[in-house]
C-alpha cells in the first residue's frame, strides 16, 4: 500500500478535493436515517422538541433549576437555553458516538486503495451538523414567537461553532483509528458522552457550579462553546474572540496529532479487518 502523508495540510487537501463526495455521503446518511418511517424527515424537528420538553419538565419543574441574574427563568425560556446546549452536545454525541465503529462499519472502503477513508470522520461530523442546525433554527423561531426578537449576533454562531467542529473531527479521527484495534472503545466512548452531558452546563448555568469546581468545568472543551453559543443566539452578545482564537489553535493541534496517528495506523487497518 502506498504510504500516506500524515501532515495536516494533506488532510485539508483531501477534504477540499473530495468535498462533493463528502456532501453526497452525508446527504445519503441523512436520508437513510428516516427511510421507511411514517413521519420521515419530520423526526428531525420532533426529536429535539420532544427531548427538550421532557428535560425542561424534569429540570425546571421537578428539580426547579433556575438561571440566575437577568436571564429569563420561565419554562419556555429554559427550553430555549436547553436546546442551544443540546445542539452543541448533540454534534459531539452523534459524531463521536459513531467513531469507534466508523471504519469497522465501512470495511469495504478500506480495501479500496482509491477511496479516501480519511474523509469518513468529516462525513460523520457533517451529518451531525444537520441536526444541530435544525435545533438552532427552532431556537431562533422560538425567540421570535416568545420574545418577539431575533438577535443579529445569531449570525455569528458559525464563527463560534467552527473551532468546535475541528475539535470534534479530531476526536472522531482518533477514536475511529483506535476503534479498529480496541473493540472495547465503544463502551468507553458511550460513557464519555454521558459524562460530558452532565458535566457541561446544559441543564444548569455555569455560575450555579461551586467555585471550587467551576475552573475544572471550564476545562471541558464543550463548556466554552455552549456558553458562547447562548451568548450570540439567546442573549445577543458578542463572542469572546480571544477565547475562540485559542480554541482554534488547540483544535488544529489536536487535529494534526489525530491525523498523524490515523495515518500511522492506517496500513494495519486492512489486516485487522
Amino acid at each position: 500500500m502506498r504510504r500516506q502523508n500524515p501532515d495536516l495540510w494533506s488532510f485539508f487537501r483531501s477534504v477540499v478535493a473530495h468535498q462533493e463526495l463528502i456532501l453526497r455521503l452525508a446527504k445519503r446518511e441523512v436520508s437513510q436515517r428516516f427511510q421507511g418511517s411514517v413521519l420521515g424527515i419530520a423526526w428531525m424537528l420532533l426529536t429535539p422538541l420532544l427531548t427538550a420538553a421532557v428535560f425542561t419538565f424534569v429540570f425546571s419543574a421537578v428539580f426547579q433549576t433556575r438561571w440566575g441574574g437577568a436571564t429569563p427563568t420561565g419554562p419556555f425560556d429554559f427550553a430555549i437555553l436547553l436546546l442551544v446546549g443540546m445542539a452543541v452536545h448533540g454534534i459531539f454525541a452523534e459524531a463521536v458516538g459513531r467513531a469507534p465503529t466508523l471504519i469497522l462499519s465501512q470495511a469495504s472502503y478500506v480495501t479500496k486503495v482509491i477511496f479516501p477513508i480519511e474523509i469518513l470522520p468529516v462525513v460523520a461530523v457533517a451529518t451531525a451538523i444537520v441536526n444541530a442546525v435544525i435545533t438552532v433554527a427552532i431556537v431562533v423561531v422560538g425567540q421570535l414567537l416568545l420574545n418577539g426578537v431575533v438577535h443579529w449576533t445569531a449570525l455569528l454562531w458559525p464563527l463560534v461553532i467552527a473551532p468546535y467542529l475541528i475539535f470534534v473531527v479530531a476526536l472522531v479521527i482518533f477514536f475511529s483509528a483506535c476503534g479498529i484495534f480496541l473493540r472495547d472503545l465503544s463502551q468507553i466512548v458511550s460513557l464519555l458522552i454521558t459524562v460530558t452531558l452532565f458535566l457541561t452546563p446544559i441543564f444548569y448555568p455555569l455560575n450555579a457550579v461551586p467555585g471550587a469546581f467551576r475552573t475544572l468545568m471550564r476545562l471541558n472543551p464543550l463548556t466554552s462553546i455552549v456558553e458562547q453559543s447562548r451568548t450570540v443566539i439567546v442573549f445577543g452578545g458578542l463572542p469572546d474572540f480571544f477565547s475562540l482564537a485559542l480554541y482554534t489553535v488547540c483544535s488544529l493541534t489536536a487535529l494534526a496529532l489525530s491525523f498523524w496517528l490515523f495515518q500511522r495506523l492506517r496500513p494495519g487497518f486492512a489486516d485487522v479487518l
